[in-house]
């Protein structure tokens, strides 16, 4: 059997981090990784599912808002100094390259929204699985008709914001979600790097994870095919059975398709 292609979603400028980490998971799943990116794109035909992976904000024009606040750095202010460090001992292969091929994201990327969202539509409406991770699960529930929190100011006054690529985010995942299922757990630690997230949910998707101020850290769609939205990266936990699970769901829901 040919192994199923996965789209993997991505700016024109920076983002080889991302795509260099994405296309290992799909790659260890038994998928082959196809990257998009505005100035490359690819039909949906060429794809049998698809990865919108994360990066600059959604512009606001897509869910009826106009833009509030430049967004800028969140500050890890729950990191200690020893964390910190431990976490530039134990990853420092994933730093580096975080460091060196990502650039800082907090302006709007509109032609990469435009060839998002059309990838999103046709998915849709050709029955492919999608997986959205960060920008991509907040991308999704806008262009099926939700809105976001365009600052994540005032969640985080009595609960110290967590901005790492390590996995110190405590989540909460709902018992019974198909998500609980892909994990093996309904608690996890995730990684952290988001500074906007979901405020209306689109119909027919289903909040499955939140951490403890509430805010929303997945979603899925309540039927088939699989469409899962996390708003952390597993493409940065390659070490954690449990978000390599995430690609493998996908790559066998993409194989699996009619």
């Amino acid at each position: 059997m040919s192994r199923p292609v996965i789209g993997v979603t991505g700016p024109d400028r920076g983002g080889l981090a991302a795509w260099w980490f994405s296309a290992l998971g799909v790659r260890l799943a038994g998928g082959r990784p196809l990257r998009i990116r505005p100035r490359r794109p690819h039909p949906i035909d060429a794809v049998d599912g698809l990865i919108i992976g994360g990066g600059a904000d959604v512009s606001p024009d897509l869910y009826g808002q106009q833009r509030r606040l430049p967004v800028g750095e969140l500050a890890d202010r729950g990191a200690s100094g020893w964390r910190r460090a431990l976490g530039y001992v134990l990853f420092p292969l994933l730093w580096l390259v975080r460091r060196v091929l990502s650039k800082k994201h907090g302006g709007l990327d509109a032609d990469r929204d435009a060839l998002e969202t059309g990838l999103i539509r046709q998915a849709l409406a050709t029955g492919r699985p999608m997986l959205g991770i960060c920008r991509g699960m907040q991308l999704i529930n806008v262009t099926c008709g939700g809105s976001l929190h365009q600052s994540l100011t005032g969640f985080y006054d009595e609960v110290a914001q967590i901005r790492s690529v390590l996995p110190r985010k405590k989540v909460r995942i709902a018992p019974g979600s198909r998500l609980a299922a892909i994990l093996g757990c309904t608690r996890c630690r995730v990684n952290s790097l988001h500074s906007q997230a979901i405020d209306r949910l689109a119909d027919g998707l289903s909040a499955v994870a939140r951490e403890s101020n509430g805010v929303m850290q997945a979603w899925e769609h309540t039927g088939e095919p699989l469409r899962l939205g996390v708003q952390w990266h597993p493409e940065y936990l390659p070490q954690r059975a449990e978000q390599r699970a995430l690609f493998q769901a996908l790559v066998d829901a993409a194989g699996n398709r009619p």
